[in-house]
């Protein structure tokens, strides 16, 4: 099977970047031919590259939404498509996804959109959210499938009138680790926490520094870059702790960081369904999150962690102080999350599940 994946963002490796690439590795060992199409050069295409996985760049590929650029990232994905000449493609985040169901459209090509969290979720500031939400609604029905990586985003899905059918969830996955780089949650002074994400929009390093301050016997440590570090950096002076967090910048050895942690935490203002998330389950670490979009859906509350309310300090705060001053708890939570990452979040089951999809969308697409 020839699968064409086309993803927007190659400055950084975050969730989607990450989905694609583990796809793209196990297709590859599997014998299928793949090939990759995102925006300018980065960290990611870096990535690819060191893997040994073709792709193609396409500068004019952007966030933002600009009609000369988007018509020439259309008519050189056409370009692409023609001459690769791919049995399936599969398209990620919202700006590729769109001009790529139009591409396989034009070229008549099936075609799958993984939503990795809509664009048009709450917290998505205006008024990119309502143009979104219009634009998804346009190009659905060019979708042969689409894949959601929650049930939350699947909800959205209809809640907007688009078909039920059309929609599948498939729940992220990642690859198992060894067993030395699982997390040993009850050591103490200090107590690690740990959050893994870009200091950008999308993220909450605000609520979080505010539930931090004033929690003794602990230390935050802060994995990412983004345009919004230097704020974040300025806020831990203002709130007197930036002795007490470490800023570790972009790094690529996350398991072995996690392995250091005692407690993880992701404090958002939207997301899908979070990697980093699965991360820290694998890892063995109890989790607290935000509970907007599908990120709750990872964990049983009380259980293997805790979901708290967008922006909410108090609460936060609370749970923070609850898993820092009690090491039982801690412990008990990070193993009830392994196996919970070992039962429903493991990397095979969303490849067998995901593959699964391509056979029938392509195997319907022939029969027509």
């Amino acid at each position: 099977m020839k699968i064409l994946f086309i993803i927007t963002r190659a400055d950084t490796v975050g969730g989607a970047q990450v989905h694609v690439r583990d796809l793209a590795i196990n297709l590859i060992k599997s014998h299928h031919n793949v090939l990759i199409v995102t925006g300018q050069k980065g960290l990611y295409t870096n990535n690819l590259e060191e893997i040994g996985i073709n792709f193609i760049t396409c500068p004019s590929l952007q966030r933002s939404i600009n009609p000369l650029k988007d018509l020439k990232t259309l008519q050189k994905l056409i370009k692409i498509i023609k001459k690769f000449q791919p049995d399936l493609i599969s398209t990620h985040s919202s700006k590729a996804g769109i001009l790529g169901r139009l591409a396989a459209k034009i070229t008549n090509k099936p075609c799958i959109f993984t939503a990795h969290g809509w664009a048009f979720v709450a917290g998505v500031p205006q008024p990119n959210r309502s143009l979104y939400a219009i634009l998804e609604k346009i190009v659905e029905p060019l979708t042969n499938k689409i894949i959601c990586v929650s049930e939350n985003d699947r909800s959205l899905g209809i809640k907007v009138q688009m078909s039920p059918d059309r929609l599948i969830r498939i729940y992220n996955g990642m690859p198992e680790i060894s067993t030395d780089l699982i997390a040993k949650t009850t050591i103490n002074n200090p107590v690690s926490i740990v959050m893994i994400a870009r200091f950008d929009q999308q993220k909450d390093h605000t609520t979080l520094l505010k539930a931090f301050q004033n929690i003794p016997d602990a230390q935050l440590n802060l994995v990412g870059d983004g345009p919004n570090l230097e704020n974040v950096k300025e806020l831990a002076i203002n709130l007197d702790i930036i002795d007490k967090i470490n800023f570790l910048g972009y790094r690529t050895d996350i398991p072995e960081i996690l392995a250091k942690a005692q407690i993880f935490t992701l404090i958002s203002n939207w997301e899908g369904f979070p990697r980093t998330t699965i991360e820290a389950m694998r890892a063995g670490l109890p989790v607290i999150v935000s509970d907007v979009g599908g990120a709750s859906e990872a964990i049983i509350e009380g259980f293997t962690g805790y979901p708290v309310p967008r922006g909410d300090v108090i609460t936060l705060h609370k749970r923070l102080s609850e898993l820092v001053s009690n090491t039982q708890l801690r412990q008990k939570m990070g193993e009830q999350a392994r196996i919970r990452y070992l039962k429903e979040f493991t990397f095979d089951k969303m490849f067998d599940q995901t593959f699964d999809v391509y056979q029938k969308v392509l195997g319907n697409y022939n029969k027509q």
